[in-house]
């Protein structure tokens, strides 16, 4: 799939989820198990967005963060380039962990670090590719079978080690266990990706060409992904492999990227409108309240976020200023931002 492809694709996308966004329904009742309390809006302010660090490219259009949870290095890819920054613990910039190109991959898109020091890294157009953190050595790449359009999005990582991947043009949700990951690490460093859910008849109806799943967080023996253009949320019982639809209250996550799950909370970025909310999911994951939501143009178009320290990070990705959504020119540096607040 070319790169002008993906960008006539991201294009259409965010453009039918704002028209989704501007026809909204009016918020739902509360489900059982979950309050009425009011959803607060923080007003903008510039004691609320501050800058975490700055990255050194100044064409670096980021997309995905990761924290290393056991250095509690941050690591950043660009969208553009493929490049990963590196921000040690209480550093002001970051610098190039991965140059641009690296292993051959011009972008890189959701980025996960695992338990056992490896950092996961998407590419839209192939697969992913898992490095060593300590050696920067490329492990293993697992592609994406045949030749069909795909959109490798975001990545999840659950308790057992297993990696979940987003393929927001195909619909479906990849698998990489640990089994395989060292199989393919044994034989040469190259694997394929196997689909392990198809949400096929599941999402709702949209136009042709659009994206769908985006954002994925892993929970007690469940996931959680977000259909960008629908609006929906979805959790995949990974002990029956039952897909179903969260009842979300309070509003939607039309726009919706990035996601991060603490306990029962979760955050979503939603990259168009420039928003980042909060939400308080039910015992059973059934269904999600909206607890607080933030519209700030300072986020910058976020495109997802982390939890780390107890604070919020989120990744301006700046991709309307002469990025895949629009023309432009870009702030620089750019920078990873800390949200309060949220």
């Amino acid at each position: 799939m070319s790169r002008s492809i993906q960008r006539r694709t991201f294009l259409t996308a965010t453009a039918a989820a704002i028209a989704a966004t501007a026809a909204g329904a009016p918020p739902a009742s509360a489900a059982p198990g979950l309050s009425t309390a009011s959803v607060s809006t923080p007003r903008s302010s510039t004691r609320r967005i501050s800058t975490a660090f700055e990255l050194p490219d100044d064409r670096a259009y980021p997309e995905g963060i990761a924290a290393d949870p056991r250095t509690g290095a941050l690591y950043v890819g660009s969208y553009s380039t493929g490049a990963v920054y590196r921000a040690a613990p209480g550093r002001r910039a970051a610098e190039t962990f991965l140059p641009p190109g690296a292993d051959g991959r011009n972008t890189a898109n959701g980025l996960k670090v695992d338990g056992s020091g490896r950092l996961w890294v998407t590419d839209s157009t192939a697969g992913v590719a898992i490095y060593d953190v300590r050696t920067r050595a490329l492990l293993a790449r697992f592609d994406v079978p045949g030749d069909a359009p795909r959109f490798v999005n975001d990545l999840a990582i659950t308790a057992d080690g297993s990696a979940y991947l987003t393929d927001s043009v195909r619909e479906v949700v990849y698998r990489v266990t640990p089994a395989e990951l060292a199989r393919a690490a044994a034989h040469g460093g190259r694997a394929t990706l196997t689909p392990a859910y198809d949400f096929g008849g599941i999402l709702a109806p949209h136009p042709a060409g659009t994206f769908t799943l985006n954002g994925i967080a892993a929970g007690d023996r469940c996931l959680f992904t977000v259909d960008m253009t629908g609006g929906a949320l979805y959790r995949v019982d990974l002990i029956t492999g039952r897909i179903r639809q969260v009842a979300l209250h309070g509003g939607d996550l039309v726009n919706g990227d990035g996601l991060e799950l603490v306990g029962t909370t979760l955050w979503a970025a939603l990259n168009r409108t420039d928003t980042i909310t909060r939400w308080r999911l039910s015992a059973d994951g059934a269904a999600a309240r909206l607890e607080r939501s933030l519209t700030d143009p300072a986020l910058q178009i976020p495109t997802t976020l982390v939890r780390h320290d107890g604070r919020t990070l989120v990744v301006r990705s700046q991709f309307d200023k002469g990025g895949p959504m629009g023309p432009g020119t870009p702030e620089t540096p750019f920078t990873v931002a800390w949200v309060r607040g949220i």
